[in-house]
């Protein structure tokens, strides 16, 4: 039997072994925008990285680590300027926030990985970041890890934080998890960022397999606008202070700690779809009867990111046409005479035939703050589901002045 609860008034120092601050260095004007997560010993690490073709300064460091050491000690985190197609004075302010942060700390450099997010082709403000690192004295206080998720944020309204506890060879163990991400939201991956911690023992490459498969299902499963961003990763510490023997597959107790991680990343890429830029609602696509996983989750997202379903919901407009239209050109295995849709528990098509429906209940359903479709293919087993948000006036007018 599983095991695990949702703790709620936790965040990511709540894992034993970890600490973390935020300040306000003058990257931004009014916000916090400089962070650090620390662990007490190296920890196991395992990351995924955005699929765009241009990546990011900082994202270069962070494979190092997260590739070439397989351990990882702390990151240092800015907001507000993304160091993202600054040619090698980014690479070198990218390595320059590495080695300041592993000074201030006393630990190598090659343990400490780097994520920037903000605006993308913006020399970064050096002298700011240097005096923010001196500034920031990281603890295990939950008002620490409140500061660490305040200053990732960038257009994001609220913060983005979750906590499951579980057991692992009758020992209590922590995974907790921090996100920032509102907008050019379609991953492989979005421009989010995501930072998990755990006190569980894992070694590294299978703390990879569980994240690589775990961000196909979550991470990979929401989108906003249809843009990937060029700084996108989450990144897993796990650093052994739970006293656990280490996991793998194997481990009698491996069910219990991939469904908690599966859990908080499953919650940092809902509360992200949910906080889309200019978002009123949450929107959850499920699909079953697909020819495989991977094509009901393919359709999931496509409609999902239709701008037109999108739009829809925003009006609330029961308009079934557009999803079903969603679901054609995904390109995955359809049958039209075999496709059931519904809204909410409301049925608009069964076996590829319109059903009557009531216009007043749609309307109230749609009204609602997350809003569930529901499309059954009838042509196999596949099962998946995908995330995003309505599409709403004011995500033109946050875009349309992002960098003003």
């Amino acid at each position: 039997m599983i095991e695990m609860k949702q703790i709620q008034n936790k965040n990511i120092v709540s894992p034993r072994g970890f600490t973390a601050a935020g300040v306000q260095c003058g990257i931004k004007k009014h916000k916090k925008d400089l962070a650090i997560l620390v662990s007490d010993v190296p920890a196991s690490v395992a990351g995924v990285f955005t699929t765009n073709a241009v990546q990011a300064a900082p994202l270069k460091v962070t494979k190092e680590v997260v590739y070439n050491t397989g351990k990882m000690q702390a990151v240092i985190v800015n907001s507000g300027n993304a160091n993202a197609c600054t040619g090698k004075q980014g690479i070198a302010d990218a390595y320059e926030m590495q080695a300041l942060a592993a000074q201030k700390l006393g630990i190598e450099p090659y343990l400490v990985g780097v994520a920037s997010t903000g605006v993308i082709g913006e020399v970064m403000k050096m002298e700011p970041v240097k005096k923010g690192i001196e500034m920031l004295v990281p603890d295990a206080e939950l008002e620490s890890g409140i500061d660490f998720a305040q200053a990732i944020l960038t257009t994001d309204t609220v913060m983005k934080n979750t906590t499951y506890i579980t057991t692992i060879d009758d020992r209590e163990v922590i995974i907790s998890g921090t996100a920032k991400g509102s907008g050019m939201i379609e991953p492989n991956m979005a421009t989010m960022l995501g930072f998990i911690t755990t006190d569980a023992a894992i070694e590294s490459a299978e703390l990879q397999q569980a994240l690589s498969a775990i961000t196909n299902v979550t991470f990979n499963a929401i989108t906003v606008d249809g843009d990937t961003s060029t700084n996108d990763m989450v990144v897993v510490m796990a650093n052994g202070l739970a006293g656990n023997t280490p996991l793998s597959p194997a481990h009698p107790d491996w069910e219990n700690f991939y469904t908690a991680l599966r859990l908080v990343a499953e919650d940092l890429a809902k509360s992200i779809a949910r906080d889309g830029e200019g978002a009123t609602k949450l929107i959850e696509v499920e699909v079953e009867g697909a020819v495989s996983n991977e094509e009901a989750r393919k359709i999931a997202k496509t409609v999902v990111g239709s701008p037109l379903v999108k739009t829809a919901v925003f009006g609330c407009d029961a308009n079934w046409g557009r999803i079903i239209a969603a679901v054609g050109y995904s390109g995955a295995t359809v049958d039209p005479g075999s496709i059931t849709i519904k809204i909410g528990g409301a049925t608009m098509v069964e076996n590829g035939e319109p059903i009557s429906f009531s216009e007043e209940e749609l309307i109230e359903i749609l009204k609602q703050q997350e809003v569930k479709i529901y499309v059954s293919l009838g042509v196999g087993k596949g099962h998946g589901f995908a995330w995003g948000c309505d599409l709403t006036y004011d995500y033109v007018q946050i875009n349309a002045s992002y960098r003003s």
